[in-house]
């Protein structure tokens, strides 16, 4: 009997023996796992990483339909980190998962389009920002057909593959060639994971809408009266007139008649991109005559006598043009040929004292071979980027240092610089009316002077706030506060 127990004894001890032996060596056998972190907080511990990735893209499928790509993917910021524990202990995928989706959205695999825009305030302080806007797309493609698009809104399909094909005629006595087309901004591509809660472009029409008026692509509809025509449409609804046609696939050109009831979308810019177009222009525009006032002391004031009618001339003016977005900004005189002289046009008035008072027609403030290049409008500043009232004309094309005269006889009020008109002389003509003559490179007269219709006052210049050489040409009816449109003291027409 006690042999028997202690073959029992011994057989308990070698099975417990064997049982721990057993033991030892699974606890001192190393487990891999995967440790799972976002932003540096840890979520959980799996067993592969492979599942996970599989997991996140088999639950992806609303966005895969959604954007139709084939692969949904971690949110950036996951970082699964591979361990060696002795621990037997994992989570399961789908509770990772939950916290992952909880925490951050997953993503996809496109490209970040950086705009980078240099934005010059040109305020008192003068200071400069650099303004970044970012795009995502999937496709680099779908980017450049909007830029495209947005080229061909500003220039024209037509004209803009011409250029890009070399097929520009050359120019024989008038016309147009693009010399170059080129996007202002500095645009960097980078591959990225898109979390799928951004704004990801997949549509071009979309993305050429958002480039061309910013974030809120929204309108008002206009409807036209008699008498309306494009520049008054756009003016009283505060945007300029290329805005205007943008907006509107049914108007070509800004001499299209408009018809009562027409209903026109109203639509404000905020570009995202600066569409350059550098051209050369030769054409041929009329010079006006000028009016020849002569005073005769004997006659009394308001006896006027025309002993001579006035006949428009003929000039073929050559001049490199730079526009952005649809607006002129330099324009760079490259020649003048006269091809008939003006006649002028000979008034004698009665006058028995100084003629300080303004007489009833105005000279034209520049030489001849000018561009309008910007009129009494609404638009967005090419220079500061701000959407306002432009309250004067814009006269560019006669050349830096061309002659800017005094439109009608008065007494200088101002001389002097600001930050924004730059070199600046505004005349009191006495008579109601005044005007200002803003960038002048150099002023020729002083305040208190006396001043006769066509005497020098300055030389065209870009000081101040511009984009190039230009004479701003105000015109303020009873006081400064009070500006007109300067069209209205040229009835029958500019020059």
């Amino acid at each position: 009997m006690k042999k028997i127990s202690i073959w029992i004894v011994i057989a308990i001890v070698l099975s417990a023996i064997c049982v721990l032996g057993f033991d030892y060596k699974k606890a001192t056998e190393p487990n891999y796992y995967y440790q799972v972190y976002l932003d540096g907080n840890l979520l959980g511990t799996i067993d592969s990483e492979k599942a996970l990735a599989k997991y996140i893209d088999e639950n992806g499928k609303y966005y895969k339909r959604k954007y139709n790509v084939n692969q949904i993917f971690a949110p950036n910021g996951l970082v699964v980190k591979k361990i060696t524990t002795y621990s037997g202990e994992t989570d399961s995928i789908s509770d990772v998962y939950s916290k992952i989706k909880e925490a951050a959205p997953f993503t996809l695999e496109g490209y970040k389009m950086s705009i980078k825009k240099q934005v010059d305030t040109k305020d008192e302080e003068a200071t400069e920002k650099l303004i970044t806007t970012d795009v995502y797309v999937l496709k680099i493609k779908t980017f450049d057909e909007a830029i495209d698009t947005l080229i061909n809104a500003y220039i024209g399909e037509e004209n803009f593959n011409k250029y890009r094909e070399g097929l520009q005629a050359e120019i024989e006595t008038t016309g147009t060639i693009i010399e170059n087309v080129y996007i202002g901004e500095d645009i960097t591509v980078k591959e990225v994971k898109i979390p799928v809660d951004d704004k990801i472009y997949t549509d071009i029409d979309d993305l050429t809408k958002y480039l061309l008026y910013g974030e809120n692509v929204s309108s008002d509809t206009y409807t036209v009266k008699a008498g309306d025509t494009i520049e008054s449409v756009a003016f009283a609804n505060k945007i300029s007139e290329e805005e205007l046609l943008l907006s509107n696939d049914t108007l070509t050109s800004k001499t299209n008649l408009l018809y009562p009831g027409q209903q026109l979308k109203i639509m404000a810019t905020d570009p995202k991109i600066s569409v350059t177009q550098e051209t050369f222009v030769v054409r041929d525009v009329t010079s006006n005559f000028k009016t020849d006032e002569r005073h005769d002391a004997n006659a009394v004031i308001g006896v006027d006598k025309v002993i001579q009618q006035g006949e428009k001339g003929l000039e073929r003016v050559s001049q490199r043009v730079k526009q952005v977005n649809g607006e002129i900004v330099y324009v760079d005189p490259k020649g003048k040929e006269v091809l008939k002289e003006p006649i002028d046009r000979v008034i004698v008035k009665g006058s028995k004292y100084v003629p300080s008072v303004g007489g009833s027609t105005w000279g034209w403030p520049v030489e001849s071979g000018w561009t309008l290049s910007s009129p009494y409008s609404y638009r967005t500043n090419p220079v500061t980027g701000r959407r306002e009232l432009h309250s004067g004309m814009d006269l560019s094309g006669t050349g830096y240092g061309s002659k800017v005269f005094a439109s009608n006889n008065g007494v200088v009020m101002i001389a002097e610089y600001h930050w924004s008109y730059g070199n600046y002389v505004v005349i009191n003509h006495n008579n109601g009316y005044m005007t200002l003559y803003a960038h002048l490179s150099k002023m020729q007269v002083k305040v208190g002077q006396t001043v006769a219709k066509g005497q020098v006052v300055g030389n065209v210049g870009m000081t101040g706030v511009a984009s190039g050489p230009h004479l701003h040409f105000e015109v303020w009816k009873g006081s400064k506060y009070n500006h007109i449109n300067p069209a209205a003291l040229f009835p029958n027409g500019f020059g």
